[in-house]
C-alpha cells in the first residue's frame, strides 16, 4: 500500500467521522469527513470558559480586590515620585515654584515660603519620608500580588479540574457510536493539549486581562489628572493599536484552530501506529507509516509556523506603537516645561503612566497566541460536551428484576447509517437458558444483532424484549447490568488480576474470584506467575499472551451473576488445545444462562439449541447442526469447507 495523501490522512484522523457501512464488527472502521456546520464562535466560547472560572466568583473577588489594591499603591507610588524628582531638581537659589506641585513639601514643610529654596537638610529629611511612604505602598502591593497570584492559581487549576471531569464524565455518557466514529488519539488529545492550552491561558492570561483593565482605568485617570493635553496625544494613538490587533488577530485566531486540528490528527495516527506497531512491522509498512507522518507532521509544522508568527509578530508591532506614543508624548511635555510651566515631576510621571497604559495592550499581545490558542482547544472541547449523549431511560421505565433471559427478536431491521440497512428484518425466539448461536461470513450482521441487544445502538424497525418487556421500557444501566459480554478485542486494565476478574463484579470474594477463573481455565496459567493473582498487569496486559487475556475476559464474565451471556467470537485467541480445555468450563458458565454465540469456528456451536446462518443482514438458515447439514446448504457448506453454491 503506497503512502496515502495528506489530504487523505487529514480526513481520517482529524476527529469526527462518520461510521461506515459495516459499523462496528462488520468490517474496517473508516473515518469520513467532518460533520457539516458551522463551527462555535470564539465570543460564546469564551462565555463558557468565563462560566467555570464564575464558579469561584467569592474567590475572584477577593482576587479583582487584591488586583484593585495592587493596582492603585502601583498608581500611588508613581505619583509620589513626582515629588522626588521635584525635590531634587528644585533650584539652589532664585526663584522657584516647583516645589508647590511636591504634596508631601506642602504637609511636612508647611512654613516653607512659596518661593524659597529648601536646604539641603529639609530636601534629605523629605526624601526619606517620601521614600518610608512609598516603601509601606510598594509593601501592601507585594502582598496583595501575592494573595492575587495564590488565589488565582487556585481559581484557574480548580476550573480545569472541572473542566476535565466534565469531559470525562461526558465520554462515558456518550453512545458506542461515537466512539467508533473518532480516533482515539484524536479524542486524548483533547484531554492533554486541548485542555493544557485551557489551563495555561486562565492561570495567567486572564489575571493578565482583568489587572489590565484595572490599570488601564487607574492610570487613564491619573494621566488626565497629571496633564490632559499629553492625555489627550496618547489616546489618538489607541485607534492603532486597536486596528494592527484587530488585523492580526483574525489571522491568528484562524490559524491557531487549524493549528490545534492538526495537532489531534498528528495525535490520532501515532496513536492508531503505536498500537498497530506489530503489524506495520509484519507486512513492512515502515516507509509508508513514516512518510505518511512526515506529511501530517509537516502539515502541523506549516500550521504551528504560521499561528506562532501572527500570534508573535503582534508584541512587537504593538511595543513599536507604543514607542512611537512615548516618544511623541515625550517631546510634546519638554516643549509645555519650557513654555507653559510644567514641572519636570509631572513631565517623569506622565511618561511612566503612559507606559503604565500601555503595557497592559502590549501584554495583551503579546498573550494573543496562548489566547487563540486556548479558544480553539476549547472550542474542541466543548464540542465534544456538546455531543448528544444517549438516550435517555424513559420516565417510566421498568426495573429488571427475577430475569429469566427470555429474549426475542421480531422484525428487526437497523443500520448504522441512514438509508444503509445491516439488518433486515430479523425475527428470532431465545427460551429462558437456551444458547442461540450465530453464524455467517464477515459482515454478515452478527455482532450487530449483540450490540442492539445491549442498546448499544437502538433499532430503527421491529421490537426486542427481554421475559415479553421491549429493552427501550428497561433502564440502559439494568439492562447492561443482566447481559455479561466476552468480546473478540480484549481489554484489561492497570491493576492485579484479581481487579480485573472482580472487574465482572466489584462485590465479589476472593474466593469467587479464584472460582471464576477455574471456570475460565485462566486458573493454572495465573498460579504460574511469580504473584499469581496479585501479579499487576500494565499495557493491556503486554505480559500475558493474547489467549491468557482472553481467557481473563471469560473469568471476568463467569464471575458475572447475568442471566444473559453473549460470546463474540471468545475463543478466536486462543489455540486448538486451550479451546478444548476451556469447552467444559464454557459449559458450566453457559449453564442456566441464556446465551448467544458469536462463532467462525463452527465446531463451537455444535451443541448449540438454534443456530442462525445470517448473510447480507438476514438469517437464511435456522435450525441446529444437524438439521442444518442435512439442508446441505450454506451452513453445510461453512461447515464442511465446500465452495458456495451458484
Amino acid at each position: 500500500m503506497a503512502a496515502r495523501s495528506l489530504e487523505e490522512l487529514q480526513k481520517r484522523y482529524s476527529s469526527l467521522g462518520k461510521i461506515p457501512k459495516g459499523g462496528p464488527g462488520g468490517g474496517p472502521r473508516g473515518r469520513g469527513p467532518r460533520p457539516k456546520g458551522k463551527p462555535k464562535d470564539s465570543r460564546a466560547t469564551a462565555r463558557r470558559l468565563i462560566g467555570y472560572i464564575g464558579a469561584y466568583r467569592f474567590r475572584l473577588i477577593f482576587v479583582f480586590l487584591c488586583m484593585l489594591c495592587s493596582t492603585l499603591t502601583s498608581m500611588a507610588g508613581t505619583y509620589l515620585l513626582r515629588d522626588v524628582y521635584n525635590v531634587l531638581t528644585l533650584p539652589k537659589d532664585g526663584e522657584v515654584s516647583a516645589h508647590t506641585e511636591s504634596i508631601l513639601l506642602k504637609i511636612f514643610m508647611p512654613d516653607l515660603a512659596a518661593n524659597a529654596t529648601p536646604t539641603v537638610e529639609q530636601r534629605i529629611g523629605c526624601l526619606a519620608i517620601i521614600l518610608g511612604v512609598l516603601g509601606a505602598i510598594y509593601a501592601v502591593g507585594i502582598i496583595s500580588n501575592y494573595l492575587q497570584g495564590r488565589l488565582m492559581i487556585a481559581v484557574s487549576q480548580n476550573a480545569v479540574e472541572k473542566i476535565r471531569n466534565d469531559l470525562f464524565k461526558k465520554l462515558q455518557r456518550l453512545p458506542v457510536r461515537y466512539f467508533d466514529s473518532h480516533p482515539t488519539g484524536e479524542l486524548m488529545s483533547r484531554f492533554t493539549n486541548d485542555v493544557d492550552a485551557i489551563d495555561m491561558m486562565i492561570n495567567s492570561t486572564v489575571t493578565g486581562l482583568i489587572s489590565g483593565a484595572i490599570t488601564l482605568v487607574g492610570t487613564l485617570f491619573m494621566m488626565i489628572y497629571t496633564s490632559w493635553i499629553l492625555t489627550l496625544i496618547t489616546l489618538v494613538f489607541i485607534p492603532l493599536y486597536l486596528f494592527g490587533g484587530g488585523l492580526i488577530g483574525k489571522k491568528s485566531a484562524k490559524y491557531h484552530a487549524a493549528q490545534q486540528a492538526a495537532l489531534g490528527a498528528v495525535n490520532g495516527y501515532i496513536e492508531e501506529t503505536v498500537t498497530g506497531s506489530k503489524v506495520v512491522k509484519v507486512f513492512n509498512h515502515e516507509a509508508d507509516c513514516v512518510a505518511e507522518f512526515e506529511a501530517l507532521n509537516d502539515d502541523m509544522r506549516d500550521k504551528q509556523f504560521k499561528a506562532h508568527f501572527y500570534g508573535g509578530v503582534m508584541g512587537p508591532i504593538m511595543h513599536n506603537l507604543s514607542n512611537l506614543s512615548f516618544a511623541v508624548t515625550a517631546g510634546v511635555g519638554g516643549l509645555l516645561c519650557i513654555f507653559a510651566g510644567f514641572d519636570v515631576g509631572g513631565l517623569t510621571i506622565f511618561c511612566t503612566y503612559a507606559r503604565q497604559f500601555s503595557f497592559p495592550i502590549n501584554n495583551l499581545s503579546m498573550q494573543m497566541s496562548t489566547i487563540f490558542s486556548a479558544l480553539a482547544g476549547a472550542e474542541r472541547v466543548f464540542a465534544v460536551m456538546d455531543e448528544a449523549p444517549e438516550t435517555p431511560d424513559r420516565e417510566d421505565a421498568v426495573p429488571m428484576t427475577d430475569v429469566k433471559g427470555e429474549v426475542i427478536l421480531d422484525d428487526v431491521s437497523f443500520g448504522y447509517l441512514p438509508g444503509q440497512t445491516v439488518l433486515k428484518h430479523v425475527s428470532l425466539y431465545a427460551h429462558a437458558g437456551q444458547k442461540i448461536a450465530f453464524v455467517g461470513s464477515t459482515g454478515a450482521g452478527k455482532t450487530t444483532v449483540t450490540n442492539l441487544l445491549n442498546r448499544f445502538y437502538d433499532i430503527d424497525e421491529g421490537t426486542i424484549t427481554i421475559d415479553g418487556v421491549d429493552i427501550r421500557a428497561y433502564k440502559r444501566d439494568e439492562l447492561r447490568g443482566n447481559i455479561a459480554m466476552v468480546l473478540q478485542d480484549t481489554h484489561l486494565f492497570t491493576g492485579t488480576i484479581m481487579e480485573n476478574i472482580r472487574y465482572g463484579r466489584p462485590d465479589a470474594t476472593d474466593e469467587e474470584v479464584i472460582e471464576a477463573a477455574k471456570t475460565a481455565s485462566a486458573h493454572s496459567f495465573i498460579m504460574r506467575l511469580e504473584h499469581g493473582y496479585q501479579t499487576v498487569l500494565e499495557g493491556d496486559g503486554a505480559n500475558l499472551s493474547q489467549g491468557q487475556r482472553q481467557l481473563l475476559n471469560i473469568a471476568r464474565a463467569a464471575i458475572s451473576k447475568a442471566p444473559i451471556l453473549v460470546l463474540d467470537e471468545a475463543t478466536s485467541s486462543v489455540d486448538t488445545r486451550t479451546e478444548r480445555h476451556i469447552e467444559h468450563g464454557m459449559d458450566r458458565l453457559m449453564k442456566n444462562r441464556t446465551t448467544f454465540v458469536i462463532a467462525h469456528r463452527l465446531s463451537t456451536v455444535r451443541n448449540a439449541a438454534a443456530i442462525m446462518v445470517l448473510e447480507k443482514g438476514e438469517i437464511i438458515e435456522r435450525g441446529n447442526h444437524d438439521q442444518l447439514l442435512a439442508l446441505k446448504g450454506r451452513y453445510y457448506e461453512l461447515y464442511t469447507g465446500k465452495k458456495e453454491l451458484d
